[in-house]
């Protein structure tokens, strides 16, 4: 069975069966019940009639059941109670994800009708709170912007946070879900996070998160490794067909040769996998920078 969504204070504290009538204090004046996140069966959910898309990827769908199926649904999705039934407003993909593994219900925000400002006034209040994780502060933003169709620099207005701050967060929602999770629990921080998603590929990800708690190490570690990631990438020991470059073509031997001959001392090249790579020059002494230095100078004279 797939593990439920383990949500942080400031989500989980509006958790509520969907059976179970609302505590007087989440109801409005008039009655009608503030929005929570509930367990929703998923019989009960109605497609979204206005959902402009036809057609979902298969294997993105099939990689999204996986993950839901180890680590439960991160981000709940969003319903709407018409007429007494539930009306999926946005998550479908996550939706189908979640009855391909089997699952009977499915943590959701429920709106109610004409609740747009309360809905904004409601993110932008716990966006405040200092108990919230990252992700759950990545989620209260992206609804700002899909529910209450505010731009990125409405939503900067309204927070009053930098435009770059929230983009940042936002990038937090494109990791794999472990890597959110390890969020959410407070594994990693905000700025690990940060230098994992400068790296593109998702595989690349998860092996730089999972070092990250391997060897314990700290925002400024990570960055280092991650720089090296991107810029010198490790050999693919899974694919020995991989084409490299020979350090020993007589190219590379030629272009050493007149480096040294250049600089007067050791100068090295340190191809990559990929046509790029480095030109290393080696000094001893205080007096060989100076010197080196010097050469530079004349160059540019």
């Amino acid at each position: 069975m797939a593990k439920k969504m383990a949500l942080g204070r400031g989500l989980g504290a509006l958790i509520e069966d969907a059976e179970t009538p609302l505590p007087r204090e989440e109801r409005r004046a008039d009655g009608q019940a503030l929005e929570l996140v509930r367990e929703v069966d998923i019989e009960r959910i109605k497609a979204n009639p206005f959902q402009p898309r036809s057609s979902f990827d298969e294997e993105a769908l099939a990689e999204l059941a996986a993950s839901i199926k180890q680590l439960g649904i991160i981000q709940p999705l969003t319903l709407r109670l018409v007429d007494g039934e539930y009306q999926l407003i946005s998550g479908e993909r996550r939706l189908r994800a979640a009855k391909q593994v089997g699952l009977t219900t499915v943590p959701a925000y429920i709106r109610t009708a004409n609740d747009q400002g309360m809905l904004e006034m409601a993110l932008v209040e716990n966006i405040q709170r200092e108990d919230l994780d990252a992700i759950e502060v990545a989620i209260s933003y992206q609804r700002l912007i899909d529910e209450c169709f505010l731009t990125h620099d409405n939503l900067s207005e309204r927070v009053g946070k930098k435009r770059s701050t929230i983009t940042n967060y936002l990038r937090l929602l494109k990791l794999p879900a472990e890597i959110q999770m390890g969020l959410k629990e407070r594994k990693l921080s905000m700025g690990h996070a940060r230098a994992i998603v400068s790296v593109e590929n998702p595989e690349e990800q998860l092996k730089i998160y999972r070092r990250i708690i391997k060897g314990d190490l700290s925002v400024r570690q990570t960055e280092a490794m991650v720089r090296k990631y991107v810029h010198q990438p490790e050999p693919d020991v899974d694919n020995p067909e991989t084409p490299s470059i020979d350090i020993h073509s007589d190219s590379l031997v030629e272009y050493k040769k007149k480096l040294n001959e250049l600089f007067g001392w050791g100068a090295d090249i340190k191809p990559g996998k990929k046509g790029d790579g480095k030109i290393v020059i080696s000094y001893r002494s205080q007096g060989e920078l100076e010197e080196l230095m010097g050469r530079f100078n004349n160059f540019n004279g």
